[in-house]
This record gives structure tokens, C-alpha cells and sequence, in this order.
């Protein structure tokens, strides 16, 4: 069970960033040229988004506790891995998706387009910067099996 998760977990990262990279570009440039509208496609690739994050969410909660990588001891802030997964990522990552969420529900319920694009670009970005440093603060030996 836990390398079928992990193996959807890793394929499931990569549409769930170039989705957010499209979403954040995408409000990046309309918001800098306010005649832009905020268009149904803009809103499918927002929701398509926040849903790709929320699904990464609930497949890295179930695989927190069924990895051998999550241990709660007197060693886990000692070993780097141990307290990458057990504390790191699943912190940054669900600051992140809050973050995420938060963008698309403010950006849901304002009227005007340009707006719209704001939300989308700051709190998409942020969630997307987090994930970015928390994948750099990685441990080394983490970072060069993702690639």
C-alpha cells in the first residue's frame, strides 16, 4: 500500500506544480494589465488547481501515518529524513495548501476581475514560494531522489 501511495503521491506533485506555476503566471500577468478579464478558464485552472493540492494533501496525510519515514521518538529531531517528513514537510505543505485555499476563497467572492487576479497571484504565490523553499530545505540525499 504505501509504494502505490507514494508512487500517485510523486506523480500526482508534478500536476499539482505545474498547475499552480500556470495558475500563478497566468494571475501574475493579468494582474499587470488590469483590462484583462477573470475568465472561466482562469476559474477551471484555479479550481483545478486548489483541488490537485487538496488531493496531494489527503494522500500525504494517509501516507504520514503509514510511513516508515514518520516516527515519533526521542531520535526524531536528531536524524535529518526522520524529521524532514515527520515535521518539516507536512507543516509547510499544509501551511501552503491553507494558503492556497484561503487565495481561491477571497478571490471567489470579489467582483471585479482585476482583483480576482490579485488573490490568485499573491496567495497562490505565496503557497507556491513555500513549497519551492520547503523543498529546498530538504536533506540532500531527499532532494536528489526527486530528480
Amino acid at each position: 500500500m504505501y509504494t502505490g501511495l507514494l508512487h500517485l503521491h510523486s506523480f500526482l506533485r508534478w500536476i499539482a506544480l505545474i498547475l499552480l506555476i500556470i495558475s500563478v503566471v497566468k494571475a501574475v500577468s493579468a494582474w499587470n494589465n488590469s483590462s484583462k478579464l477573470y475568465t472561466e478558464g482562469n476559474r477551471k485552472v484555479n479550481l483545478f488547481t486548489l483541488i490537485s493540492v487538496h488531493l496531494q494533501m489527503v494522500i500525504g496525510f494517509v501516507m504520514y501515518f503509514v510511513s516508515p519515514k514518520v516516527q515519533f521518538g526521542a531520535n526524531t529531531m536528531k536524524d535529518a529524513v526522520i524529521r524532514y517528513f515527520t515535521v518539516e514537510h507536512a507543516l509547510m505543505m499544509i501551511i501552503a495548501i491553507v494558503l492556497i485555499t484561503i487565495g481561491y476563497s477571497k478571490a471567489k467572492r470579489l467582483e471585479i476581475g482585476f482583483e480576482k487576479h490579485k488573490k490568485i497571484a499573491v496567495f497562490y504565490g505565496l503557497g507556491l514560494l513555500l513549497i519551492l523553499v520547503s523543498l529546498a530545505a530538504a536533506p540532500y540525499n531527499i532532494i536528489t531522489k526527486l530528480f
